[in-house]
């Protein structure tokens, strides 16, 4: 049974954060969730977000209701910035000057003031290609280096090139922290609302392999966190799983069968995640598991985590 959401914006208190996985071009989900939050005026007093939850987290920062679906829709269809031609022009998959420099500055203005002005911390994760660590960072008032973030934490492994954040090499956060609901509660937001890019139950299937040492050859403990990958996903989303089950976290994921690829170019595929995710962020903001859930005050023990 629908509630007011009345109740759920009493609810959302200093502890409450939001983590945004990221996903590649299931992403678009996360952008449905995002612009039901801005029509519903739900707000969060922390987010941290991976990869493309971290680029469409962005404009959910700055208030710029549908903004992120239409970079991530509308822009697909007109500009195809993602493709193989791509690695012969910029040594990406993805067109990185379009999606960080014109997009931004020029075609979807993105309204920096708003986002600095915007309460809200709001962390970007990314991954340290010299530690095989995490790297969760902020910024509040540069907009180079605020794109500079997001572009890191987008930055694939493989191939997209190296981003350098203040001198740091970087790739992908999804590579070691795809899921950082640990880390939201490391910096005391216990109460989390989890977005999600894959199916319930899902699980990586191809078994882990060496990275051979010719790869990312400066980078040894990089390419020690890339053998492992998948393992270290799937321990992540069992423990969300676990969390669930728990009580400990609100889970909001996509309830279809998942048809849209990391790098899926299907305007119609995507037009219809994004679609999906408003409606199961509505769903679910609605409901009265998540009213019960906004009111819990149990704080995660490290047992748990």
């Amino acid at each position: 049974m629908p509630i007011s959401l009345n109740k759920i914006y009493m609810a959302i208190d200093n502890h409450t954060g939001l983590v945004l996985e990221g996903g590649g071009m299931r992403g678009v989900f996360t952008c449905g969730v995002l612009d039901y939050f801005m029509d519903a005026h739900i707000e969060f007093p922390y987010i941290i977000g991976v990869s493309a939850g971290a680029c469409n987290g962005l404009s959910y920062m700055s208030h710029q209701r549908g903004r992120a679906r239409f970079s991530n829709v509308e822009m697909m269809k007109e500009y195809r910035y993602i493709g193989v031609r791509h690695l012969w022009t910029q040594h990406s998959i993805l067109n990185l000057d379009l999606l960080y420099r014109q997009f931004p500055e020029r075609i979807l203005p993105f309204d920096y003031d708003a986002c600095f002005a915007n309460p809200t911390r709001f962390e970007m994760v990314m991954t340290d290609c010299r530690t095989g660590l995490p790297c969760y960072l902020e910024e509040r008032s540069d907009p180079a280096r605020l794109v500079l973030l997001a572009k890191a934490s987008s930055s694939l492994p493989y191939v997209c090139p190296i981003t350098y954040v203040d001198g740091v090499p970087m790739l992908d956060g999804g590579i070691i922290d795809s899921i950082p609901v640990v880390r939201s509660v490391s910096q005391g937001y216990w109460k989390n609302v989890v977005v999600l890019t894959r199916n319930k139950g899902y699980r990586k299937t191809a078994k882990d392999m060496r990275i051979p040492s010719f790869i990312y050859k400066k980078y040894p403990k990089l390419r020690e966190i890339l053998s492992h990958r998948n393992a270290i996903y799937n321990r992540q989303l069992e423990m969300v799983e676990r969390m669930e089950e728990e009580g400990r976290i609100l889970v909001i994921r996509p309830m279809k069968p998942m048809v849209v690829g990391r790098i899926e170019k299907d305007v119609k595929k995507l037009a219809a995640l994004y679609d999906e995710g408003y409606a199961c962020a509505k769903a679910v903001m609605e409901s009265e598991e998540a009213a019960s859930f906004m009111k819990s005050v149990s704080i995660l023990s490290d047992k748990v985590l």
